[in-house]
């Protein structure tokens, strides 16, 4: 393996360039890292494509960490400490057979200590380094601290004496942040009722029931955190938002919080901003083949508006910077301004809202043209001013990427000829409006076939499948219990033609639209949902929850 130049390995697989090569040489020439380190940190090639490409030419397995289970048996079998100092993960335990993960497969080490414990040869697989030490510090620190019996204990503690004191209201607070957190939640909910305050973690974009806290708690909990979001403790009849830091095991997480006054007390959301980690390519997002070579060539384009549609978190920023690394950045310049920046990129020049500072959506947009963009990113169309920016450049000779809220791909245009964006500057200068949902992935540890109901079937039937059968999750330790692990986007995409064109400066019916654009082979949003429960990926009930 070692005798094997990187380099080459990548430039074979049609992962770099040469021109690409050569900046990593000059960045290891300055840094002193080594090359697979430099490819990653230039985000030319992710720390998963490097770990994939590695695993497959030493002939080992790769696995996703964020997507695997790790057993608390394992972690108990190796300590921490061996664990780090050998440079392993350890996995799950089968038969007394330890299996691990590593990020140097010739970890011969690695191999000898998890032989000499177990006394068997362990089964190995290649994980990704930008997970490795995230995922190793979670898992200890959780097994070692179990969130459930230390959330319990508060809560006894409170009930007992039916008053929380401002130790207890602290450490429920960090304990209820921490356990979203090992859940990979997006959002916390905190919500009063009459004899009890209900916890929900949003994982997965449902709901899942979380904690019951005694009453006593809500008052310290709900001003502990105004006070980190430096809120107004006293103000409770009015709704209040803000943000604050938390910080976890030397990793930050930004945490938007919302406010709502209700009947029984204030009614709390927290948004989980945890960071992205690596940055997949368009391929793995889940899009079919042939809406992947649309979106490549999409962003090819040298100049025009393409937009992309969705409630919030759909994915809607991953697949814009994945769309991204099809644009040649060593070639074009582009500027980005988001709301927070969620990926950080190379070569990319990103700034983030301030609103407090005036910095906007609009402002940077107008002084975006001062700065020789080719591409402009804008988070988020949400006013006049914006959209109409948007337009002006779009039609000046740059590429203009963004996002719209809206339910489906057709009506971005009524959205925009709302924003007052004219109706021949938008018809001469969109490109493209993809739309596009996360559905849940059917477990794959508890997945099983079943036989269909007539009415799934009729369901199936209606877009072209003759099914008798299907899958679905039946639920267990691993997935929670729900069926589902993971998720994957559905999506439909408008290619705006010559013919759309016409429509739209014509001021033509939505339907008519929408009909002349499936015709053209757009394929609606809940088409791709029921292709993917057929494929197994999904399930129907996730579909119709989903896509309606």
């Amino acid at each position: 393996m070692a005798t094997i130049r990187i380099g080459d390995l990548l430039k074979a697989k049609g992962l770099i360039n040469d021109r690409q090569l050569r900046i990593a040489l000059t960045h290891q020439r300055i840094t002193g890292d080594l090359l697979g380190d430099a490819f990653i940190k230039l985000g030319f090639v992710s720390a998963k494509e490097m770990a994939q490409i590695l695993a497959e030419q030493s002939g080992i397995e790769y696995i996703d960490l964020g997507e695997f289970p790790i057993s608390d048996e394992a972690l108990r079998t190796v300590s921490k400490d061996i664990a780090e100092k050998t440079g392993f993960i350890p996995l799950a335990v089968e038969n007394g057979r330890l299996t691990i993960g590593v990020t140097n497969p010739s970890n011969i080490l690695a191999v000898d200590t998890a032989t000499r414990l177990t006394k068997q040869q362990p089964h190995v697989f290649m994980v990704d380094t930008s997970n490795f030490n995230d995922t190793m510090e979670r898992s200890y620190f959780f097994l070692e601290n179990p969130i459930q019996k230390r959330i319990d204990t508060v809560i006894s503690e409170i009930r007992e004496t039916a008053f929380a004191s401002g130790s207890n209201v602290t450490l429920l607070t960090d304990l209820l942040m921490m356990d979203g957190i090992r859940k990979n939640a997006t959002d916390i909910h905190i919500t009063p009722t009459l004899d009890i305050v209900h916890v929900f973690y949003r994982i997965d974009g449902v709901l899942q029931y979380g904690h019951g806290l005694p009453k006593a708690a809500h008052n310290g909990v709900a001003s502990r955190l105004k006070i980190l979001s430096q809120l107004d403790i006293a103000e409770q009849r009015l709704p209040q938002d803000g943000s604050f830091t938390f910080t976890f095991l030397s990793k930050k997480y930004d945490v938007r919080i919302s406010t709502v006054p209700s009947i029984y007390g204030e009614n709390i959301v927290m948004r989980v901003l945890a960071g992205t980690g690596d940055l997949p390519r368009i391929e793995r997002l889940g899009f079919d083949p042939e809406n992947t070579k649309k979106i490549k060539n999409l962003f090819q384009k040298p100049y025009g508006i393409i937009l992309i549609t969705g409630p919030t978190g759909s994915g809607k920023t991953t697949t814009l910077y994945a769309a991204l690394r099809e644009v040649d950045l060593l070639e074009r310049n582009v500027i980005t301004v988001e709301d927070p920046v969620e990926y950080k990129v190379n070569f990319i020049k990103q700034t983030q809202v301030n609103e407090k500072a005036g910095y906007d959506f609009a402002l940077a947009s107008r002084n975006f043209m001062r700065q020789d963009p080719d591409v402009m990113l804008l988070g988020e169309i949400r006013d006049e001013e914006t959209a109409k920016i948007a337009v002006r450049a779009s039609i000046t000779g740059h590429l203009v990427i963004s996002t719209l809220h809206t339910n489906d791909a057709v009506t971005a245009i009524p959205r925009l000829m709302d924003l007052n964006v004219d109706r021949f500057l938008m018809s001469s200068s969109l490109l493209a409006v993809m739309a596009q949902r996360l559905v849940r992935r059917i477990c794959f540890y508890c997945k099983k076939e079943y036989v269909l109901e007539e009415a799934e079937a009729a369901i199936f039937r209606s877009y072209g499948f003759e099914l008798p059968k299907a899958f679905r999750g039946a639920g267990c330790p691993r997935c929670n219990g729900t069926g589902y692990s993971g998720r994957t986007v559905i999506g439909e995409i408008m290619i705006v033609d010559d013919e759309i064109r016409e429509l739209i400066y014509a001021a033509a019916s939505i339907n008519a639209i929408k009909e002349t654009a499936i015709r053209k082979g757009m394929r609606p949003l809940k088409e791709d949902a029921v292709r993917k429960a057929a494929e197994g990926v999904t399930t129907m009930e996730e579909v119709l929850r989903v896509a309606g």
